[in-house]
């Protein structure tokens, strides 16, 4: 059978000259796409639509296949990142989350491409920009990116083949979403356990309270609907699920008559059709499954609540969650679905509005709950307000609040000024140049497109903002809506969730009673296959396969020289400035770094609560709401932060900084400028209502960030003792940071407070210590000069330094520490000392950690223990290699397969072709477009030339087997290394000596 199949790669790289000769007539196609009109028809095609969306510079086309049904959305723009995207309507009837296992299945092999996991494979074939599956509440889509016209047509044909013909084999079903296993497969006297890699994400997921409230809060919005379910599954109701009615799903499903087919960028719209066409031509028009999305408007408001973990990080009495979400238009009428989203801006986004004022700013809660906003991504529409970090007691204040709020706004209306800045805002979106723009829209339509909604209409921005202005003009606009939809809607639900301090073991008791239910019911003859399956398993998971027949590049694909820069240096005012002059549509991008003084770090862990407050507390004449109107009337934006780089050429050495970042229309630079020297002479840090209001939000937003990047906090706290850039990321944004801030948000007193961001202040955002880099039309530079060189100047040029600074030798240390945290599942970090950017072995390190990941973590974290993912990464910049996992149910069991990965490389020989891909795979990342804004960067932030960028990329296509031994040997096998794990208590963990423990809330 092997001999019969079709491989497309050579096939491809054949017939490429005729792609590339096409594409050098760019202009022809972008004129051809323009001439086409209704009914013409095209590679089995029918054009249904063409319109020009000017605002957006491109020619959007809706075609139908006329043999399926099948619908097509090209959207024609000059635009070399081009998109590829299938996508299936997916709503379900249960929360078994069969469209979720689905999406992980089809992509483990397919009749054309029958090896396992082609689409992790691939991704080391391929310069994809982006490659990923998704699944939502109702739809289920397969989106890819890449500038490379033959890896587009790889991509697409592997792609189409798992989508429409996916093996779908037991096995695959089992690994990805769930299985009874052996804990030990190939020792059958260890106890059976729940695995698969579906089962802990979504027990990873729904450890997230913020997740686990947002789902609740819509399921119970929605009853009798699809949306009353999980598309992604409930941990309790994944192993209800059979293989069997997988397979019936995706034959139902997965079909053309249910499929929408979305291509971006200036690759001709004739050669998406006739590839696909070709793919579709055994395909015959069928009926699509009907599932119920209308859900029957309530007589009156309802009452429901939940519960949730306790979490340790947080203040023990303000854990409570309270929402009143409001059911709103039916989303086919995108003109009141463009109407909706900006009352809900108006009422809630930023510090003018007045939701912000009533609940944030009152402190009643840490911040917006989860759910908060304009959802359309439904059938029909809802709008949600709510809090989080709420007190027991003030529950029923805080409905009361948000009532008032809407009673107030209906009779008062909305400041004009305000309505302007979201006008500005939107259309100063759609300037911006971004280098995932493609799929940027695709994101923005896609939902709506499967809920009957005509996505050229979401593309046209400019049409609903002009009639936008017409009713304004005619009064009572936002008036009448929040009368319709919010106080006089009787669909409404006021939604709480509690901590209860015995959540996680109750989950838990849960989980291991529907284990004990599943095995007391097994017969010798299921035990016997348990057994037998396990290890075919983790046969096929070790399996060396032949991949031959799946596409790829070669290492040719890759340009030996990259793309350069073209930038100037000047300076004003004794300050150095870079500029890059470039077409931005009429935007002026700014970006300052003010370098710091040697600060202790118990000075130096305010720093973020510091960039915080310059755009949080206002001044002493003028409020935050009124600083933040302003800068939404004249502005894209304007953010402060800190900023850690490594030096290019010593892994001890750091710059710490304050990066001030912005961006505005060129007419508006004076404004700009402006606003950020009054922010950062003016700040009014005695404001202690609004600090105390930052400091909560602030530290709510931390410990709600642990649970969905915990693998990132185990990874920079693993990696904090090794390096002093590390020590400083781990103490700005790390574990550290977040039980620094959580203190802080106990505190009652701010007077230290208060005092330290004083010092701060006093001591940075100095003349001396500044440079600047601008983006910018050539016909803005001069603009620009002119104000920047007032701001520049607005700044203290005295170079004060606090007594206290200091200059530390840093020393590594290795360490091992263990948080335990109420999640059901890990993350793990493993973390070595590297090499500095300019080092020839930085190179190999970096196709180090790709093969480890994609030939050994993968398989043995993911394939066999079911985690969510892992690997390795060899971050550059920091010089560090650390090994990661995400969503794992295992603890010490994967730090042994960190330990065995190094012994494993050590033994591995690795083909030309697998070298080949791992350099593939890197240079997805090195050659990635980048936004206008982001231009230049490198040089500015990091201090890395386009000499040692060339520098680098020689290295990297140069590397070899012997190279990999070399440093696996250098760095690996002879040096220490960190470790930190966040996750679920661990009795082994807890006991062992060897291991610090991290207590919270203690």
């Amino acid at each position: 059978m092997s001999s019969q199949l079709f491989c497309p790669s050579r096939f491809l790289r054949q017939g490429s000259k005729s792609v590339t000769t096409i594409l050098k007539n760019k202009s022809f196609y972008s004129s051809y796409a323009k001439t086409l009109a209704p009914g013409d028809q095209l590679h089995g095609y029918r054009v249904q639509q063409v319109r020009q969306v000017p605002e957006l510079e491109l020619t959007a086309i809706a075609l139908e296949h006329e043999a399926t049904g099948a619908q097509h959305l090209h959207i024609d723009r000059e635009d070399s990142n081009n998109v590829f995207a299938v996508g299936f309507h997916t709503p379900v009837s249960d929360s078994t989350g069969v469209p979720h296992i689905l999406e992980h299945t089809t992509l483990c092999g397919s009749e054309k491409y029958p090896v396992r996991d082609p689409f992790f494979k691939m991704l080391n074939r391929s310069l994809a920009t982006f490659m990923n599956a998704f699944t939502a509440s109702d739809y289920t889509i397969y989106p890819f990116a890449t500038t490379n016209p033959i890896d587009y047509a790889n991509l697409r044909n592997v792609y189409m083949d798992a989508a429409f013909h996916p093996r779908l084999e037991k096995l695959d079903f089992k690994q990805e979403g769930w299985r009874l296993e052996h804990e030990d497969p190939t020792d059958t006297s260890t106890p059976i356990t729940f695995k698969g890699v579906v089962y802990n994400e979504m027990k990873g997921q729904t450890s997230d309270a913020n997740y686990l409230y947002y789902i609740r809060a819509h399921e119970s919005m929605f009853p009798g609907t699809t949306y009353e379910h999980s598309s992604g599954g409930e941990p309790a109701r994944i192993p209800d699920l059979t293989h069997e009615q997988l397979v019936n799903f995706h034959k139902t499903h997965y079909n053309p008559s249910n499929a929408r087919f979305y291509t971006y960028g200036n690759f001709p719209l004739e050669d998406h059709l006739s590839a696909i066409q070709e793919r579709l031509s055994s395909f015959k028009r069928v009926d699509v499954p009907y599932v119920n999305k209308k859900v029957t408007p309530w007589t009156e408001p309802r009452k429901m609540s939940s519960t949730c973990a306790f979490d340790p990080l947080s203040p023990p009495d303000r854990q409570t969650r309270v929402s009143l979400s409001f059911l709103g238009n039916e989303t086919r009428d995108t003109f009141e679905t463009f109407s909706m989203r900006l009352l809900s801006y108006l009422l809630l986004d930023g510090h003018a509005s007045p939701m912000y004022k009533a609940l944030i700013d009152t402190n009643l809660g840490s911040e917006f709950s989860a759910n908060t906003g304009y959802d359309s991504s439904t059938s029909t529409s809802c709008l949600s307000i709510g809090l989080q970090g709420v007190k027991d007691s003030d529950v029923a204040l805080v409905q009361e609040r948000i009532v008032q709020v809407l009673n107030d706004v209906k009779k008062e209306g909305f400041d004009n000024k305000r309505i302007e800045a979201a006008i500005h805002q939107m259309e100063l979106g759609q300037k911006h140049k971004t280098a995932d723009f493609g799929l940027t829209l695709m994101h923005g339509i896609t939902s709506g497109w499967f809920n009957q909604v005509d996505p050229i209409d979401l593309l046209e921005i400019n049409k609903n903002i002009e009639r936008l202005k017409q009713e304004l003009a005619e009064g009572d606009f936002f008036e009448s809506r929040i009368d319709k939809y919010l106080l006089n809607n009787p669909h409404q639900l006021i939604f709480t969730m509690q901590p209860d301090q015995e959540y996680a073991t109750k989950l838990s008791k849960a989980e291991e009673q529907r284990l004990a239910d599943k095995v007391n019911q097994l017969s010798d003859t299921d035990k016997a296959e348990i057994a037998k399956d396990g290890k075919q398993l983790s046969a096929n998971q070790d399996k060396v396969e032949d991949l031959s027949c799946l596409p790829t590049l070669e290492l040719n694909d890759i340009s030996p020289k990259m793309k350069r820069t073209v930038l100037d240096h000047t300076g004003l005012c004794n300050t150095p400035v870079q500029w890059r002059t470039t077409s931005t549509n009429g935007i002026t991008y700014f970006r300052a770094i003010s370098s710091l003084p040697s600060l202790q770090d118990d000075l130096k862990v305010y720093l973020p609560l510091f960039c915080d407050a310059l755009l949080s507390l206002g001044t002493r004449t003028q409020s935050m709401a009124e600083i933040d109107e302003e800068i939404r009337l004249y502005t894209g934006g304007l953010r402060a932060s800190t900023t850690v780089s490594t030096s290019h050429s010593d892994i001890d050495h750091t710059e710490e900084g304050i990066a001030l970042i912005g961006n505005c229309l060129d007419r508006n630079v004076d404004k700009m400028y402006d606003i950020l020297s009054k922010l950062i002479l003016e700040t009014n840090f005695d404001d202690t209502e609004k600090l105390k209001t930052l400091i909560i939000g602030n530290a709510s937003g931390l410990v709600n960030s642990v649970a969905e990047a915990g693998h990132i906090f185990a990874r920079t706290f693993a990696a904090s003792s090794l390096t002093p850039a590390m020590h400083n990321a781990e103490l700005l944004s790390g574990m550290t940071q977040v039980t620094f801030m959580n203190q802080l948000a106990a505190t009652e007193d701010l007077t230290e407070v208060v005092a330290k961001l004083k010092t701060i202040a006093a001591t940075v955002l100095k003349q001396p210590t500044l440079r600047v880099a601008v983006t910018c039309g050539e016909d803005a530079v001069s603009a620009n000069e002119s104000a920047l060189s007032r701001f520049i100047t607005s700044l203290p040029n005295d170079d004060h330094v606090p007594q206290h600074q200091h200059s530390n030798v840093f020393v590594p240390k290795y360490a091992k520490t263990f948080f335990p945290l109420p999640f059901s599942v890990n993350f793990s970090a493993k973390a070595y000392r590297g090499v500095p950017y300019t080092h020839a072995d930085g190179a190999k390190l970096q196709v180090l950690s790709s093969l480890m990941t994609n030939h050994y973590l993968h398989r043995e974290i993911r394939e066999k223990n079911g985690a969510y993912g892992g690997g390795a990464r060899y971050a550059g910049l920091n010089g560090l290699l650390s090994f990661y996992s995400y969503r794992d149910p295992r603890t010490l069991e994967t730090l042994q397969t960190y330990a065995s990965a190094t012994d494993w490389i050590l033994q591995r020989q690795f083909t030309e072709q697998e070298l080949t891909e791992a350099k593939l795979s890197i240079f997805q990342g090195v050659d990635a477009p980048i936004s206008v804004s982001e231009e230049g960067m490198l040089q500015f932030v990091n201090g890395v030339s386009d000499d040692m960028r060339q520098r680098r990329r020689e290295q990297l296509l140069a590397v070899t087997q012997n190279d990999i031994r070399q440093v696996a040997e250098d760095y690996l096998k002879t040096n220490e290394a960190s470790m930190a794990i966040l996750g679920e208590a661990n009795d082994k963990l807890m006991n062992d000596s060897s291991w610090t423990i991290q207590q919270f809330g203690q």
